[in-house]
């Protein structure tokens, strides 16, 4: 189910058959690196990951992580969408792509969409995102679709801390 394009992008409703593609972007070195090791390393795993993470937040609060899948060539090339965490206030946007579709423009064509449909139709008053404080490609797209460095925090998903950017 497509949830925004843009120029170059569709955003969809991630589905069980997208499996493969989850256990492949979950695996990519820059996601370990700079967001989490889920321990996804089976399809079963991914299977899993996606009923727990992005359709149960589809189901809970109307949104979620979508697939990012290239128009041009309905390939999938990674995942965006908005994330409501218990260890924060506001609606998180989060964007993770793999490492061979990195560099093209498509984190922040993608972040800005979903920013935009969280502030206008999804009626967010405020929008907060997380990074790794040495992920500079992140601070920069967080920047350039017009969040603003707030403060470091403690988090705890393996790493000590992150920085908060902010609408």
């Amino acid at each position: 189910m497509k949830v925004l394009e843009t120029q170059r992008l569709l955003l969809r409703r991630f589905i069980p058959e997208d499996a493969p593609f989850i256990l492949e972007l979950l695996n990519d070195p820059g996601f370990i690196e700079n967001i989490v090791d889920r321990g996804v390393r089976t399809i079963p795993d991914a299977e899993a990951y996606l009923v727990n993470g992005p359709l149960a937040s589809y189901e809970k609060n109307g949104f979620g992580l979508y697939a990012l899948v290239l128009k041009a060539t309905a390939e999938p090339i990674g995942m965006c969408g908005l994330i409501r965490r218990d260890t924060l206030e506001d609606v998180d946007i989060g964007y993770a792509l793999l490492a061979r579709h990195c560099g093209q423009g498509y984190a922040t064509e993608a972040a800005r969409a979903t920013l935009g449909y969280g502030l206008g139709n999804l009626g967010l008053k405020r929008v907060v995102a997380v990074t790794d404080p040495d992920n500079t490609s992140s601070s920069h797209v967080l920047e350039k679709i017009g969040m603003r460095f707030e403060k470091v925090i403690p988090w705890d998903s393996g790493k000590e801390e992150v920085k908060l950017y902010s609408t």
